[in-house]
């Protein structure tokens, strides 16, 4: 086999020595295990419904992952120039569909957050997560570089836009997640921190309301508070399923897994400790913290603020949903339906880590035969 050489020019080969390769590899790392858990997740899930193959959940995974590895791949290539203007079309077509959604969709379970297209659902605030920290990253970025542009003012009223509407789908989840996200990439703009202690209290008086308000944000509050409740089945389950793994995992002939409900989404992590033991578990979030870990450091020494604001904001994503997700199984925090990033069951979801991966290389490639503003920022 012909080892790649730094003077082949061919997209490529260019492209292998321009990515950041351990991010790479443990991105890579990650999809092999998330595959490999689905397998054992699906048919326990598909049990309980009636009329489908007992393999249909990886399956549909794999139809899911092709195209995500592609669009990873396709958004390596873009300049950041290129990056920043997907972000901005992305997250202003999220938006739309996203308000189309709240005046002409359907409620299930109380919210207005999917959009169905070709027998799949699809969540368009998702999509969205990127697109506004893509498009906040470059408002603080030319706040910075001009003090006279208003940039910090029109981050803010982005993020008021983009939280007003995940509010009122309601999704008190992803609010939070980008609430997190938002602040770190304040933090790593050098703004004030009176803005980051008034995004705190605003955030605090927003989660008051939503538990004084909202009964569906009361019962987790109240479920996470006093295990045991209605409220708490699922939790409970995923924290005795892990139990029942130990430290190698126990199997398909001491498996409790078939009684947890969404086990091969928001609860996945339970089965990969049911089925391969702490030790795998311990591998798993150690994975997700060195990919952010690393996308972090990468994004550390970038030149460009708009660069390292937007792969902070990117990685941190990645690794808040991860946390979250982990976290609920553990009954760590209150139970939230987030998928776990490359491991859970999930169309949109998994296209949309793609893109947000995607656009991280994009920003973090070692740019080659680039020498105006034009093609990449300062």
């Amino acid at each position: 086999m012909r080892r790649l050489s730094r003077l082949d020019q061919s997209p490529f080969v260019r492209l292998w020595w321009s990515i950041d390769r351990p991010s790479l590899a443990i991105l890579a790392l990650i999809i092999v295990i998330g595959f490999v858990v689905l397998m054992a997740a699906g048919p326990s899930a598909a049990a309980r419904i009636s009329g489908i193959s007992e393999f249909h959940f990886p399956m549909r995974q794999i139809i899911f992952l092709a195209p995500t590895l592609f669009l990873i791949m396709a958004l390596a290539f873009l300049t950041p120039l290129q990056a920043r203007r997907l972000g901005v079309f992305i997250f202003v077509g999220a938006l739309v569909v996203m308000a189309l959604i709240l005046v002409f969709g359907g409620e299930i379970n109380g919210a207005k957050r999917w959009i169905y297209f070709a027998g799949s659902t699809f969540q368009p605030s998702e999509f969205a997560k990127p697109g506004f920290v893509v498009t906040a990253a470059w408002m603080l970025a030319e706040g910075a570089r001009d003090p006279k542009f208003p940039g910090n003012a029109v981050a803010m009223g982005l993020y008021v836009i983009f939280a007003g509407m995940l509010l009122l789908q309601p999704d008190f989840g992803q609010w939070a997640l980008v609430t997190a996200v938002w602040a770190l990439m304040f933090f790593i703009a050098g703004l004030s921190w009176l803005w980051i202690v008034a995004l705190g209290i605003a955030s605090m008086g927003a989660i008051t309301a939503g538990y004084l308000f909202s009964d569906h944000v009361a019962a987790r509050v109240d479920g996470f508070l006093k295990p045991g409740a209605n409220e708490t089945y699922q939790v409970d389950r995923a924290v005795e399923t892990i139990a029942n793994g130990g430290l190698i995992g126990r199997g398909d002939a001491a498996a409790i897994k078939g009684t947890l409900p969404d086990a091969h989404t928001d609860f996945i992590f339970a089965v990969a400790g049911e089925e391969f033991g702490f030790m795998v578990t311990v591998f798993i979030i150690g994975l997700f913290a060195m990919f952010t870990l690393r996308v972090m450091s990468v994004a550390a020494g970038l030149k460009s603020v708009f660069a390292q604001c937007a792969v902070t904001g990117l990685a941190a994503l990645i690794g808040a949903q991860a946390i979250i997700n982990i976290g609920v199984s553990l009954r760590a925090l209150p139970a939230k339906g987030m998928t776990l990033p490359f491991i859970s069951y999930g169309g949109s979801s998994l296209l949309a880590t793609g893109l947000t991966v995607g656009l991280i290389f994009a920003l973090t490639r070692t740019q080659q035969g680039v020498f105006s503003r034009k093609d990449i920022m300062p």
